[in-house]
């Protein structure tokens, strides 16, 4: 064992937590959720910022020494990289994300330049049992995610956001519905369901006027896959719904074709019948159409509202409206025609439950 000092810490090791000063260990389980100590061997002028486990976003230097969590990572707009077979102190690692994700990038987004990187130092060590000196890799992980996990929503609502893709405005959206309907009166939790470590977008729920807010991470899993995906969605939902809000915002990251188990959550037909409100965040109207094409034919949803970009103007908005037979509504100029939209679907299915109430 060796101690370093870290310089930075990332969000993605939350669950663990860790203190400045850690011990190594040049054993390195090359598992995903497994917390590494690297030293960063490169600057850069974009994409050069680690998200902390308070939230707040630090910008890397060359020789930081930085913990994250192996994993891996497939972003349409961003990087792409794998989980590493080996490690050893002196191999190389990327930073994949925001969110201090490490793995072997193998594809390079123009805009973003190279990612950082990194010289690994070893795995970090966390001592479980008081008294003893025996350490063990940290993992970001606290419990198993359950195998077959109930879906136990109580009767409360669920909203789900999905997109096209990444950065189809689906947080921007997420954050309208919340903030207008707390203004009316209602408590609203919100989750994150798929997509890679990055608490920025449940943090912004919160700044919005969500009560309590989760994310995927919050499992112990660093990114979500067809394997995982719904069982995460029904535990945090499950978790959420036992304290009884009025309904549950849900983003499901990255899109309907993307590679985090949006379409594993859509297959399964408790989760899908749990969906009061859908709405689909869409760049453009070509996009919007197709997004629109696969949740009617496949999993037999029917959106509430198209939203996103393709709504930055009439232009879309008509074409939208007039070709898919969906309202749109922007989440940045017409918060609350967005809110209403899915108000209104809240209640007509309110509206059946008070019929059979006693």
């Amino acid at each position: 064992m060796k101690s370093v000092l870290l310089d930075k810490i990332a969000s993605v090791t939350r669950a663990c937590p860790l203190k400045r000063e850690v011990r190594l260990s040049a054993e390195i389980p090359c598992e995903e959720g497994v917390v590494v100590a690297v030293r960063v061997r490169s600057d850069k002028t974009t994409y050069n910022q680690l998200e902390l486990p308070s939230g707040r976003m630090a910008q890397v230097k060359r020789g930081d020494v930085v913990a994250g969590a192996l994993g891996h990572r497939h972003a349409l707009f961003g990087y792409s990289g794998r989980m590493p077979e080996r490690l050893a102190p002196g191999d190389s690692l990327h930073l994949l994300n925001l969110g201090g994700v490490l793995g072997l990038c193998d594809s390079v987004n123009p805009d973003l330049g190279r990612p950082f990187d990194c010289e690994v130092l070893g795995a970090v060590l966390e001592f479980p049992y008081l008294g003893e000196r025996i350490g063990r890799p940290a993992r970001i992980a606290r419990e198993p995610l359950p195998e077959a996990p109930p879906l136990a929503t109580q009767g409360v609502p669920l909203v789900a956001l999905v997109g096209t893709c990444m950065s189809a405005g689906k947080t921007a959206a997420a954050c309208a519905i919340v903030r207008e309907l707390v203004h009316e009166g209602m408590t609203l939790d919100a989750f994150k369901a798929t997509g890679v470590s990055l608490r920025r977008d449940i943090l912004a729920m919160e700044d919005a006027g969500a009560r309590r807010t989760a994310i995927f991470t919050d499992l112990g899993v660093v990114a979500t896959t067809r394997a995982n995906s719904a069982r995460v969605t029904r535990v945090l939902a499950s978790r959420l719904a036992a304290e009884r809000p009025d309904a549950i915002v849900v983003e499901l990251g990255d899109g309907l074709l993307g590679a985090y188990g949006v379409d594993a959550i859509l297959e399964d037909e408790a989760l899908r019948a749990s969906f009061t409100a859908v709405v689909l965040a869409a760049n453009d109207p070509v996009a919007a159409w197709g997004g629109v094409k696969i949740l009617r034919e496949r999993y037999g949803l029917e959106p509430v509202a198209v939203t996103g970009p393709a709504t930055d103007n009439a232009v879309g908005t008509s074409m939208i409206e007039g070709d898919l037979g969906v309202p749109a509504a922007n989440g940045r100029t017409s918060a609350e025609r967005l809110a209403g939209l899915v108000a209104a679907r809240l209640e007509s299915a309110r509206a059946p439950q008070a019929l059979e109430a006693p």
